[in-house]
């Protein structure tokens, strides 16, 4: 016997046809001397029927079967009989009538039902080869594909090509920590795994093949969280002899792509907004746009306040902001002050929570402030009976990430979030530079090859923070979804960069020597963008955690439940690498 189609596919046009079927045992149940095996394989499931009545032999080595054996069955396809059909399943008018059955191997009692919504995440990474049989893991598994496939073929469409980059690699410790490989062949040296493609892509760039991409894998030895892996998967793309607009466009592209695949239309140009509107009206530089609640700076209200927390703000050359929430008027005292608490934790000095009630304001800053300021707080948020108002008073940073956290928690709180929404956009105009203060020195806010706009370069001599780049970040739903930049692809600019940075010439030639090189034959404008590919099938498959969407993911621990991974090494292979640990594994 053998499979001659899957479980899933058969329907009413399959009556009467004798098929060979190959799967698991879903569920078995005994109906009257008659034995009933949903087979399930990875397009569904189908009824098979074991009767006496057509073949003994065959009806008693089915009340062997448990729960997940793997069968191989030969019957016929037959309608239900009237009433027993099951509308839930694409194949629940038919059954197959079992003919002959074989065992091809037995299960032992799983650990977890595969339909067990509240099994724990630890249990299933554990046994992540039996939770990807579930149809929910299936199903994503398969639409990953999909979508990866979906964007092979846009980007082919536009002339791409897929160029492979290498896994081993120099270490640039730039940005996140390096994952170190111990050369044999070069004791005492070490390869990198790559966090991204980046200086390979702009070398390809400079090699004239003007389009390249690749959906990569990329290693970061950083802390963990919900969006975050110590491998995961990126649609990395260079392009040549373009501006930004050019790497928007096709971006945009791949996103519309994508979204048709669960019937959603993204608009044909994502809106634009500065990185700087974004802190101020937002908070965040990844701005959730689905709805409104913006913060605003109400500090000149209170240039002449007697209100000594705000005078003594503002004299320090902090900020007075806050935002409107409509209907947050039923928070209790007890949920205002919890949102207090959420402010201190995000790091502001406190929050000032005023609620508008049928009887008008109330806060207990309203007996500090004079008439004026309190109708001037009125019209500035244009408040209406049964909104809140919250405010922060602090320096500028502080305030607008304290109430940009909360502005969402807040909006979630309210239900006004809409859940099947997508509101993508871009966010643009970023500083090239800050400051790092427990260094002392320039840091690059996105990488060292990012270019500066062109009309401020005369800022790098005298007010370096002021210098914009050409980066642009591609923002839903409050999520980043990717960011990408317009490359230096002038040896004089980059080594400027490099200046500014503390990056001398002489570590400057040991950590980036080729790309400088490649940087005087001929290197073309270019840029490019790296998307977040785990990131955006988890938007797109309501996925809570980007570890849903990944095969074999790792927990927050960079630990791989099911392999063991990390793991200790024999002695023999340290000593073959001419390693010695002077920790025991085993005490971590």
């Amino acid at each position: 016997m053998k499979r001659s189609c899957y479980c899933g596919e058969l329907g009413v046009d399959d009556v009467g046809r004798e098929v060979v079927l190959e799967g698991w045992v879903n569920r078995r149940r005994d109906h009257g001397g008659v034995t009933f095996v949903d087979l399930r394989d990875r397009e569904g499931l189908v009824q098979v029927v074991f009767s006496p009545e057509v073949d003994s032999s065959v009806h008693e080595k089915a009340k062997e079967i448990r729960d997940e054996y793997v069968l191989r069955v030969r019957g016929t396809v037959t309608r239900r009989p009237p009433g027993t059909e099951n509308p839930k399943l694409r194949t629940g008018e038919v059954e197959v009538v079992a003919r002959e059955v074989e065992v091809l191997n037995a299960s032992r009692t799983l650990p977890f039902k595969l339909d067990n919504p509240e099994v724990t995440e630890e249990v299933r990474l554990k046994y992540r080869f039996l939770d990807l049989r579930r149809p929910e893991m299936q199903k994503i598994m398969r639409f990953r594909y999909r979508a990866a496939m979906a964007t092979r073929e846009y980007l082919d469409s536009l002339g791409f090509i897929d160029v492979e980059t290498p896994f081993l690699t120099k270490s640039t410790p730039e940005g996140a920590r390096d994952y170190l490989v111990p050369s044999r062949v070069n004791p005492g040296k070490f390869y990198a795994l790559p966090q991204s493609p980046q200086l390979f892509k702009q070398i390809l760039m400079v090699a004239g093949f003007d389009r390249y991409y690749q959906i990569v894998k990329c290693f970061r030895d950083e802390d963990l969280r919900a969006d975050r892996q110590p491998e995961f998967t990126q649609i990395d793309l260079e392009m040549s002899f373009v501006e930004r607009e050019d790497v928007m466009e096709v971006v945009e592209g791949i996103m519309r792509t994508l979204f048709r695949l669960i019937d959603v239309e993204l608009p044909e140009k994502f809106p634009v907004i500065s990185y700087q509107e974004a802190m101020l009206k937002y908070g965040i530089d990844r701005p959730d746009t689905r709805f409104g609640m913006f913060i605003q700076d109400i500090s000149r209200l209170f240039e002449s306040t007697e209100f000594i927390p705000f005078k003594e703000t503002l004299r320090k050359g902090g900020t007075i902001r806050g935002f409107k929430a409509p209907g947050g008027a039923v928070f209790s005292r007890k949920e205002l002050d919890n949102w207090g608490k959420r402010a201190l934790e995000f790091g502001a000095k406190g929050l000032i929570s005023i609620k508008v009630t049928d009887q008008g304001l109330q806060s207990n800053l309203l007996k500090y402030l004079s008439l004026g300021e309190v109708e001037g707080l009125k019209e500035a948020f244009e408040v209406q009976e049964g909104d809140a108002v919250f405010l922060v008073a602090d320096e500028g940073p502080i305030a607008a990430e304290t109430l940009g956290r909360l502005r969402l928690e807040v909006a979630q709180a309210l239900g006004l979030v809409p859940e099947d929404a997508y509101a993508p956009l871009w966010v643009v105009d970023f500083p090239l530079l800050e400051w790092d203060k427990d260094e002392h020195r320039y840091v690059a806010v996105h990488h060292p090859f990012t270019s500066p706009m062109d009309e401020d370069l005369p800022l790098l001599d005298t007010d370096p923070l002021k210098v914009r780049a050409k980066a642009y970040d591609v923002v839903l739903n409050g999520q980043e979804i990717g960011g990408g930049s317009i490359r230096i692809h002038k040896k004089d600019i980059q080594k400027k960069i490099f200046e500014l940075l503390h990056i001398g010439e002489e570590e400057a030639r040991i950590k980036f020597g080729f790309l400088l090189d490649a940087l005087e034959y001929g290197a073309p404008p270019h840029g490019g963008i790296a998307l977040g590919f785990d990131r955006v099938i988890a938007i797109l498959t309501k996925a809570e955690s980007i570890r849903e969407v990944i095969a074999f993911p790792k927990t927050q621990k960079a630990q791989c439940l099911m392999t063991g991974a990390p793991s200790s090494v024999a002695e023999a292979q340290l000593k073959e690498l001419r390693l010695k640990l002077t920790v025991s594994p085993d005490k971590n």
